[in-house]
């Protein structure tokens, strides 16, 4: 199964909406892979800009 990332939050969705920002804006081509579990003290969070705890992309194209 291919996993999709949000162009918007980076995040990677399941389903054909992205449950975080609820676009559509869907890409296959990612890479990285971070799983935030307290985005206020994950410096990596905080650079993504991630207010939510999850699976995000490093980097999307």
């Amino acid at each position: 199964m291919v996993e999709y990332v949000c162009k918007e939050c980076n995040r990677i969705v399941k389903g054909p909406v992205c449950l975080v920002c609820n676009s559509t804006s869907l890409t296959s081509d990612w890479s990285g892979y971070a799983v935030i579990i307290d985005p206020e003290k994950s410096k990596i969070g905080k650079r993504l800009g991630v207010k939510m705890a999850g699976a995000y992309a490093l980097k999307v194209r």
